[in-house]
């Protein structure tokens, strides 16, 4: 019991004295410190997503099978930055199939991957939605690819994101996912920023 113990507090504390050793053995501290604080800053891409912040309406088109008529739904989110600027944190409410849906997101850019990023959390699971990309300036689009865990088929599945900067006040979400080879559109929401 007590080698079980001390296994597991070995596993805990190893990063940390990796970590340590590592910046003591660092021939210029100076520099290192200098990739933290680079790391570690907001910069250009934190302010672009800033540039989303407020309380916005939401209308929402899913389809289920691609072969049946949508359904549509509206909600409210409201976007705000959140630890020093880092990541920008949206809370959305709405509806999902005549139930209460509330879902919240949590996206940045990483200084040290050059990717933004997005984690999904909503009341209809107990996962996560994780996706990465990039921006393009020339359609002013988040291009984003990651997986989800879908339950009636007891596995993951791929999923795109585009997410495009319409002007100020108007954003919209275009979510495909990919199930036999295939690509298809299953989600699509409107952002109108409140005024």
């Amino acid at each position: 019991m007590k080698k079980n113990k001390s296994l597991f507090l070995l596993i805990l504390v190893l990063p940390v004295i990796i970590q340590a050793a590592s910046f003591a053995q660092s021939e210029n501290k100076d520099d290192q410190m200098q990739a933290y604080t680079n790391y570690m800053t907001p910069g250009p891409e934190h302010k672009m997503l800033a540039n989303m912040n407020g309380n916005w309406t939401v209308n929402t088109t899913m389809w289920m099978d691609p072969k049946s008529e949508p359904t549509t739904s509206t909600g409210t989110a409201k976007f705000e930055m959140i630890m020093g600027g880092r990541y920008q944190l949206s809370n959305f409410k709405g509806t999902f199939m005549n139930m209460p849906f509330e879902g919240m997101n949590i996206m940045g850019y990483d200084n040290g991957k050059k990717m933004y990023f997005s984690s999904w959390y909503d009341n209809m699971g107990t996962g996560i939605m994780y996706a990465e990309g990039t921006f393009d300036d020339a359609t002013k689009t988040f291009n984003l690819t990651g997986k989800f865990y879908e339950p009636s088929m007891n596995k993951d599945m791929d999923f795109r994101e585009a997410i495009k900067i319409v002007d100020d006040n108007n954003v919209t979400l275009e979510m495909y996912v990919t199930k036999d080879g295939k690509e298809m559109k299953v989600m699509e929401d409107k952002y109108m920023k409140k005024m």
